[in-house]
């Protein structure tokens, strides 16, 4: 059953309300127009916004640049990022007193270093390496891949380089449990809640 206003309760009302209408209608007829046109105006706002496509997010631009590690020195220099490591270093060949693990005196001394910083507004200051890459040499990876069965991990970010902490000595595949956990250091909050951010060069 429908809920029905009461007799008496329309009648108030109707009472109520017609002087008001009458009054508008007489003595104040711009009233009518203004509401209308703002009416008007709100509708047109409200489609005009429905239909307006909405803006993709702004995406940040890639460097094409990185920071390397020279091996000889111990210094940072920037290079392009499609470098595979080891590159030419500013020293020039790897000494023997710098080499280690699969890098031999005589080859490149530059690898790929990835730099952060746990400050707001990262300065020079306030970087720090988080760890350094390299690529596993060209006749390791043909013997590995001759040996294991063919599973396609290429997408994998770790597969085919080495990663090491600067204080390591020893060089870990980058998709191994040694690999990631050097890896998520760098995605977890340190002791006073700051998460470090990735420093390009500029």
């Amino acid at each position: 059953m429908f809920f029905r206003i009461p007799d008496w309760l329309r009648y108030e009302i109707r009472e109520r309300l017609l002087p008001a209408r009458r009054w508008i209608n007489r003595q104040n007829p711009k009233i009518i127009i203004v509401i209308t046109a703002a009416s008007v105006f709100l509708l047109l706002v409200i489609v005009i916004w429905l239909l307006t496509p909405e803006k993709p997010l702004e995406q940040v631009e890639q460097s094409d640049k990185a920071w390397f590690y020279d091996l000889n020195t111990g210094q940072l220099f920037v290079g392009k990022d499609n470098q595979i490591p080891p590159i030419k270093a500013p020293s020039g060949p790897l000494r023997i007193e710098s080499a280690a693990g699969p890098l031999r005196e005589g080859g490149p001394a530059g690898i790929k270093a990835y730099v952060y910083s746990y400050a707001p507004e990262p300065n020079e200051s306030n970087h720090f390496i988080g760890f350094l890459e390299t690529s596993v040499p060209k006749e390791i990876m043909e013997r590995l891949e001759s040996t294991k069965p063919k599973v396609d991990r290429t997408e994998q970010w770790g597969y085919g380089r080495l990663v090491r902490r600067l204080k390591d000595k020893r060089w870990v595949p980058g998709d191994s449990d040694e690999g990631r956990a050097i890896l998520k250091e760098f995605s977890l909050p340190n002791k006073t809640g700051e998460s470090a951010r990735y420093c390009p060069p500029e």
